[in-house]
């Protein structure tokens, strides 16, 4: 009984810096880390200075608590992609993609090399992993006659411009929406992965409301 209470009381405690965690996100995105106090960020989380320290000793430990996060969520995608059908993977895969896109920023990924070297390497060499997988996936998808034959990185590498495409500026002086550039790029990924015969292998009805959540979320965090 003591030890199922102990579990119940860790899963709280990281549910709750979850939580905190999910709050500071959308400003670290844009603005990084470093110049941030323990201050700012309880200000941020909408908590005092002492419940931070509840949760989170350091500003450390917060970055570790972040890097933490994010090789988990990509660790989940890859071991629950494994055993799916090819069009389930590959919109598992993209909404993977976008979500990574919008939250490890330039900004982050910069200050995360230059103050914390050992966490970054870690990120790094995990999204280096996933990288490999997709390019795996890929392959698989050639040898079956589902996918056309084409460089899986380049593929891979349009991602990047996507991070550009996804800017205040880029959208406004462009008259569009999060959602168009999201639901536009899917479909010009899937038309250059999937011959043409095997489209109707992908299920768009399942697809759309994810597209639509991706499209809330980060327009709330863009704006």
């Amino acid at each position: 009984m003591n030890k199922l209470n102990n579990n119940m009381i860790h899963d709280g405690h990281h549910e709750t810096r979850s939580k905190l965690i999910t709050k500071l996100l959308p400003y670290v995105r844009k603005n990084g880390f470093q110049s941030l106090t323990m201050d700012e960020i309880s200000k941020i989380m909408s908590i005092s200075r002492a419940t931070l320290y509840k949760y989170f000793s350091t500003k450390e430990d917060i970055v570790e608590f972040i890097v933490d996060s994010f090789v988990k969520y990509i660790h989940e995608i890859v071991d629950e992609t494994t055993g799916e059908q090819i069009g389930v993977r590959f919109q598992q895969i993209f909404e993977q993609s976008v979500m990574l896109i919008q939250y490890l920023t330039d900004v982050f990924l910069k200050e995360l090399e230059g103050n914390y070297p050992e966490k970054y390497e870690r990120l790094r060499e995990t999204l280096k992993m996933r990288e490999n997988q997709i390019l795996d996936f890929f392959n698989e998808g050639m040898q079956q006659g589902i996918f056309n034959h084409i460089n899986g990185k380049i593929i891979i590498k349009q991602d990047e411009i996507l991070r550009e495409i996804l800017d205040v500026k880029y959208l406004m002086e462009n008259n569009l929406t999060v959602y168009n550039i999201i639901f536009d790029y899917y479909n010009i990924k899937k038309i250059q992965l999937f011959k043409p015969e095997q489209l109707q292998t992908l299920d768009d009805g399942i697809m759309m409301p994810k597209i639509e959540h991706m499209a809330n979320k980060i327009t709330k965090n863009l704006f």
